[in-house]
């Protein structure tokens, strides 16, 4: 490995390693779902640590998004909730793929850590109380991990959803405190005991007051074991914020270690560099487990920018749809976020939803010979549906992307290169995707120069040769 790709210093272009449109695509497909071509240009104006140093900054001051009306009802605050309640999941699902497609960075976040600090609404099954762990996922994403922690745990969806409602003096549930080391900041066998789970249940136990279906869970004392509980070696009468306290204090560096693991494989690589890992982990401690340090010092190294990095991982259903419609800052409606949802859950991402407590595991997991062949369907029928209703955005794309020209060997390649993070690697298959580009379009237009991109024929060659590259290898990567 070379040492240029270990290196965590800042990304300072150099004419071998320039700041160009690549390399700001590929910060903008990780951070977020892509960008539209004028923001590209822009990010390129500008010192690329700076942007990020922004990026990140207006993501942190970025208000949660405002709540429903419905945000706290139990259930006896519903007239009907068996029409009322499906309702709000739904508004709830397309408003998460708003989000997604208009707020970056912050929202791309609260994918992570909703497939981390993983819940299934399946099973808390409360509209209520999925608004609510959004809620707080979108305001702890840019903020202290601990305070995270502590506040995930006593949500109304974790409770439920890891038993933590059963979990009393008389009969300690060992869920929760299982997951929270195992899956949410330990990992697996990493420096705790089933003695430590076990006394850790009994800490947390009393937090299963209840008076309604949907409404808030309490603490309650009576339920609460007051035994001394040893816990990684610290030994009293614990509760829920001792817990919290003990884990930081007693393993923080192991928490720092698999928390930047996540977020490398995630945001960078699913193959771990162990050095790149170090350095945030250290950063994470040296700053009080504060997550935005963390963030920039990632998003800005010369690792994250080297070649081996961009355009190496699988996107998942939800990446591959949003961002084709952010690039192209193509129209959409509630019903294409709706149906995005919908489509993204069919081949395997359904938000509120991952497949287990230990998430959606990604990158290969993502594609097999059923998801594949879906994949290609559903931007097909987003790009079918493009052309039937706003068939001149397609045209105003190509014009953006390349300018005018009257050469669609340079239209084709301009394009290919803007939705494909490395473009094609032969001269042959972008021969072979202007044949598809030119499409009907007799061969006379182009050798005299009738043709250009404000012709008519231009939507629909457009949608072809979109078609062609939603069914190459490439665009399956980020």
């Amino acid at each position: 490995m070379a040492c240029e790709l270990d290196s965590i210093n800042v990304f300072v272009p150099t004419a071998n390693k320039p700041w160009n449109q690549q390399r700001a695509q590929h910060l903008y497909r990780r951070m977020a779902f892509g960008a539209e071509y004028t923001n590209i240009q822009q990010a390129i104006s500008t010192n690329p640590a700076t942007l990020i140093d922004n990026l990140v900054d207006a993501a942190g001051a970025m208000l949660p998004t405002p709540a429903p009306v419905w945000a706290n009802w139990a259930l006896s605050d519903y007239t009907d909730v068996n029409t009322q309640g499906p309702a709000q999941i739904l508004e709830w699902y397309t408003q998460f793929m708003k989000d997604m497609l208009e707020n970056g960075f912050r929202d791309k976040l609260t994918l992570f850590w909703s497939n981390h600090f993983v819940t299934q609404l399946s099973v808390y099954n409360c509209p209520s109380y999925m608004f609510q762990y959004y809620n707080l996922i979108q305001r702890h994403a840019l903020g202290n991990f601990k305070d995270f922690v502590h506040a995930i745990g006593i949500s109304p969806a974790m409770i439920v959803f890891l038993n933590s409602y059963q979990n009393t003096a008389v009969s300690p549930n060992e869920n929760y405190a299982r997951e929270l080391y195992e899956l949410f900041t330990l990992g697996a066998d990493n420096d705790y005991t089933q003695t430590d789970i076990v006394e850790t249940a009994k800490a947390l136990t009393g937090w299963n007051g209840f008076t309604d279906f949907c409404a808030p869970l309490t603490f309650v004392d009576a339920n609460h074991s007051h035994a001394s509980k040893t816990i990684f070696g610290q030994t009293g009468d614990w509760g829920y914020d001792d817990v919290v306290d003990i884990l930081f204090s007693q393993r923080g560096t192991q928490v720092a270690k698999f928390i930047c693991t996540k977020l490398y494989k995630f945001f960078v690589s699913p193959q771990p560099n162990d050095t790149i890992i170090n350095a945030l982990a250290a950063t994470f401690v040296s700053n009080n487990f504060e997550l935005a340090p963390v963030y920039k010092q990632l998003f800005k190294s010369e690792h994250f920018f080297d070649d081996d990095i961009v355009g190496v991982n699988i996107k998942s259903p939800i990446d591959l749809m949003l961002t084709f419609i952010k690039e192209g800052s193509f129209s959409y409606d509630q019903q294409i976020l709706s149906g995005s949802q919908y489509y993204g859950a069919l081949l395997g991402q359904e938000i509120f939803e991952p497949v287990d407590v230990a998430g959606w595991q990604g990158n290969h997991f993502w594609v097999n010979t059923s998801t594949l062949t879906g994949r290609w369907l559903i931007c097909e029928y987003f790009a079918g549906w493009l052309y039937q209703n706003h068939p001149e955005e397609l045209k105003d794309l190509a014009l953006e992307i390349v300018g005018p020209t009257s050469d669609p060997a340079l239209v084709t390649r301009k394009v290919v290169d803007f939705f494909l993070s490395r473009g094609f690697q032969s001269p042959e298959e972008y021969a072979q995707a202007t044949t598809v580009f030119k499409w009907e379009v007799p061969q006379n237009y182009y050798d005299n120069g009738m043709w250009n991109l404000n012709q008519f024929t231009v939507p629909a060659q457009m949608y072809y040769l979109l078609l062609h590259i939603f069914r190459t290898p490439e665009f399956q990567l980020n």
